[in-house]
């Protein structure tokens, strides 16, 4: 197996894809986690990756009954999925050629219905590069404002920093036809509609995500990657963040984040930035419980007997402050 760059998920690769053929590919979720664009962090969660892998299958279940097709193949248990694999296209080379099929379309459909503590909106605000006009809102908004209707937006995804782009540049970038375009962001709003209904089902609030997609050889637009995840949405459970957000604040609260951004704009070679400070070993068991209980919250499956996600959430907020 080969680690996916600067992901969670390590790829193997069965059958490589063609521009006529879909390959195969077989993704294998770890326990390592990531923040700041960093990369893999140097902990590991116990148990992280079993539980984001069963949330994926249960996901993509719940999108294919809803109609919404996706790059799911099967379930390899406890923590890797079968999957169509597409190919990448080179980022240096420009847009993949309109008409072209079976590539992973380079652009992230993002969509946000809360505001909460972490969300990329109240930065940008804060900095200019948004305005609330631009997000659909009347005013600045405050921390945790339900919106009245989902923000959809659109990034790039394979840059050293992705970035956020307007409608025209996402369909450029992505080279899909007006169709193919208007499909991707019917598909995400259908998504974010599947994902979120079934967190109000079991309490949690889906305050944002994104969605990837693969251009198949037919021309047909395919959902990717692990949509509804902790590693792809912001969930909440009574306000308490179910995921990295809760570690990313720790890191900021002790003024131990990396500064990717920097170390990019001076040119800093990846392999000379500074390694990120480990988190104290008593953080790793309170984020296992806190990944399983979501997991069981998720699927209905109590496989570890993990503690209820109250108790989960209340033990994160008393410890990582």
């Amino acid at each position: 197996m080969m680690p996916v760059l600067h992901s969670t998920k390590n790829l193997e690769i069965i059958e490589p894809p063609t521009a006529t053929r879909t390959g195969i590919g077989i993704f294998e979720y770890t326990d390592h986690y990531t923040v700041f664009h960093y990369g893999r962090m140097p902990d590991r969660i116990p148990g992280k990756g079993e539980a984001t892998c069963r949330m994926a299958v249960f996901n993509f279940t719940r999108l294919e009954e809803a109609g919404v097709p996706t790059h799911f193949r099967r379930f390899i248990a406890p923590n890797r999925i079968e999957f169509d694999l597409a190919r990448v296209p080179d980022p240096d080379s420009g847009s993949p050629i309109l008409g072209s099929g079976n590539y992973l379309i380079p652009l992230q459909v993002l969509f946000r219905n809360e505001l909460p503590q972490g969300s990329s909106v109240h930065r940008r605000l804060a900095a200019g590069t948004l305005t609330p006009a631009q997000a659909g809102l009347r005013n600045a908004p405050i921390l945790g404002e339900h919106l009245e209707q989902p923000l959809f937006e659109y990034a790039t995804m394979l840059e050293p920093v992705n970035r956020f782009i307007d409608r025209p540049e996402a369909q450029r970038l992505g080279g899909v036809s007006d169709e193919q375009f208007q499909t991707m962001s019917d598909t995400a709003a259908k998504v974010n509609e599947v994902l979120s209904g079934h967190a109000r089902e079991v309490g949690l609030s889906h305050c944002d995500g994104k969605v990837e997609f693969l251009a198949a050889s037919d021309g047909g637009i395919v959902v990717a990657d692990s949509p509804g995840t902790p590693d792809e949405s912001r969930l909440m459970f009574n306000r308490v963040h179910c995921g990295k957000q809760v570690l990313r604040n720790w890191y900021v609260a002790h003024r131990l984040d990396v500064p990717v951004n920097q170390l990019i704009a001076d040119g800093v070679p990846r392999n000379l930035w500074p390694q990120p400070a480990p988190l104290p070993p008593e953080f790793l068991p309170v984020m296992s419980d806190l990944y399983r209980a979501l997991s069981e919250t998720w699927t209905g499956q109590r496989l570890w007997g993990a503690p209820d996600l109250h108790a989960a959430t209340q033990a994160v907020t008393s410890l990582i402050r």
